[in-house]
């Protein structure tokens, strides 16, 4: 099951939501601001990033810069309860399954939720439109 953690007034999280609506793709929606997280959910998130918290944590953020916190003093479980405590901190959305993450919507990236045989149909399609544009440039050359 996929999880987006999102914020209501965030055009990221509704691109994101939209995204997922236009691909058939069940989701659960938790909201950052108002949903009940805990720690598990922290660490599941954490778990699939490569950097740790540095990842999810929006440094430009003026709740981030408000804290001045140096994220490498903190251990995993004061880290947690920050964000936990300070969730306008994190970055969103927050889109996930049991194997991936991803942090912010990016419209290439989001495709790697459709499931495997979607993707592999998709591909198809390029494929065969691809050829089709170098079919026509390659007539149009031979008769020009």
């Amino acid at each position: 099951m996929i999880k987006i953690y999102t914020v209501a007034g965030c055009s990221s999280s509704r691109k994101a939501k939209k995204w997922l609506l236009n691909n058939d793709i069940t989701f659960k929606e938790i909201n950052l601001l108002t949903d009940d997280i805990k720690k598990e959910d922290f660490l599941e998130i954490l778990a699939l990033t490569e950097h740790g918290t540095e990842e999810i944590v929006s440094m430009r953020s003026h709740a981030y810069k408000s804290l001045s916190l140096d994220l490498e003093q903190f251990s995993l479980n004061s880290m947690i309860k920050i964000m936990k405590e300070n969730r306008t901190i994190l970055r969103r959305p927050l889109i996930l399954d049991e194997n991936r993450l991803q942090i912010g919507y990016n419209n290439d990236d989001i495709r790697k939720f459709l499931p495997r045989s979607v993707r592999q149909v998709k591909l198809k399609d390029i494929s065969r439109e691809v050829r089709n544009i170098v079919m026509e440039r390659d007539f149009q050359t031979q008769i020009s």
